[in-house]
């Protein structure tokens, strides 16, 4: 028989769980309960309050006596994030359901991000409809809104938690018989402007029989392609598009943060880094962009889309950090340079020519690089032709069968 972990605060929505609880039971699963709340829960859960607090090092009592709601949070959700895969890995559950305001569902979602890719995991929440990236992170969590609060049973809500415990119960019962051969994994990071790279080098990697994720470099696209390098899920990486760190040190808005290009040298895996699209920093529509950039050289993607040209300066401090990420692998590592332009934009006669800026760029990381540990290879054409494409998969394939 399947179960459904069950979590949230059973001392302040006990009778709404208890709803949720009969009917999981009622549909033939298991739950396996959890308080996430502070205070006594209205019914006997199987794993207390105290538990979660413990797994953090602190304890419930001193934590319920200071009556500080920002603490309390901040504790149970350390907590959960430490138990709640502990209790996975010991076969308690098969997946989780939990209903919360922001307060829940920061508790709960800190510990469902940290279960593995694909265990059922759905979040219903009064902030669903809102951003969801500092709950669901690089996770694949559920959410799913709930349209009136968690507080109490009536028409609406009885109607959501009843489509929810269908849902989650669905996820854990319903297993696919489908057969995926398995292959090596690479990881591939894409922008717009440098699809036709990603598109013929997938090709080409596919037909010597290795399958591609393509990851948007969109800021949540570059962590969620470190979040399964660091998980071990990949074989090499094709990190031809390595633009966030552009937003990143410059300020725009699709920043991956600052751990971008340390997974694969982490894990000691191949990789093939190249600098796609580091000639563009991203914003909103025109109108959101700082002022103090006023002045600069931007291109209108499109309304939502603004897109603006890096300077020489911007670009050596890109080649910099560029360079102190690739020096953390101890082997295994190519740095490709396309002399010819870094996106679909930077090509003679196109908005964003800049052989100016780039060649700082390109000298800043061949001077920075620990060419020991790094390969560097430059290739007298821009990113997105066919030449750079075939060389940059080829070198992946070099690399992962040496």
């Amino acid at each position: 028989m399947k179960t459904i972990a069950l979590a949230g605060t059973f001392d302040s929505k006990g009778k709404e769980f208890l709803f949720v609880k009969e009917l999981i039971e009622s549909l033939g699963a298991r739950t396996f309960t959890i308080h996430t709340g502070v205070f006594d829960a209205e019914f006997e859960p199987d794993v207390s309050n105290a538990r979660v607090a413990e797994a953090a090092g602190e304890d419930i009592q001193e934590i319920a006596a200071k009556r500080d709601r920002a603490n309390a949070t901040e504790v149970l959700a350390k907590g959960m994030e430490i138990l709640l895969p502990q209790l996975y890995e010991e076969g308690n559950f098969d997946g989780v359901l939990s209903f919360g305001g922001t307060g829940g569902s920061s508790i709960v979602t800190s510990g469902m991000r940290a279960l593995p890719i694909g265990v059922p995991k759905l979040m219903v929440s009064t902030v669903a409809s809102g951003n969801t990236e500092p709950y669901i992170g690089t996770s694949d969590i559920i959410m799913m809104p709930s349209v009136v609060d968690v507080a109490g049973l009536n028409i609406i809500s009885t109607k959501i938690f009843s489509n929810a415990v269908f849902a989650i119960v669905g996820m854990v019962k319903f297993e696919s018989n489908t057969e995926v051969e398995k292959k090596p994994l690479i990881a591939a990071s894409m922008f717009g402007l440098t699809t036709p790279c990603i598109n013929q080098a997938k090709v080409y990697l596919e037909d010597k029989g290795y399958e591609v994720l393509i990851f948007h470099a969109t800021g949540i696209g570059g962590r969620t392609m470190e979040s399964l390098i660091a998980d071990g899920f990949i074989d090499g990486v094709l990190d031809v598009t390595t633009t966030e760190w552009a937003d990143e040190l410059v300020g725009g808005v699709l920043a991956a943060g600052p751990h971008r290009l340390e997974a694969a040298a982490a894990r000691g895996i191949p990789q093939v880094v190249s600098v796609g699209a580091m000639d563009m920093v991203n914003f909103g529509p025109f109108a959101s962009i700082p002022e103090k950039f006023e002045g600069r050289n931007f291109y209108k993607h499109n309304p939502t889309v603004t897109l603006m040209r890096t300077t020489a300066e911007e670009n050596r401090q890109i080649g910099e950090v560029i360079a102190e990420k690739l020096n953390m692998a101890e082997k295994d590592t190519v740095l490709l340079l396309p002399l010819k332009g870094l996106s679909g934009l930077d090509v003679e006669g196109q908005a964003f020519y800049g052989p100016n800026e780039n060649k700082v760029l390109f000298d800043t990381l061949k001077e920075k690089i620990d060419q020991q540990k790094v390969e560097i290879i430059e290739l007298d054409t821009d990113i997105n032709s066919q030449e750079f494409a075939i060389a940059a998969a080829a070198q992946l394939i070099k690399l992962l069968e040496k």
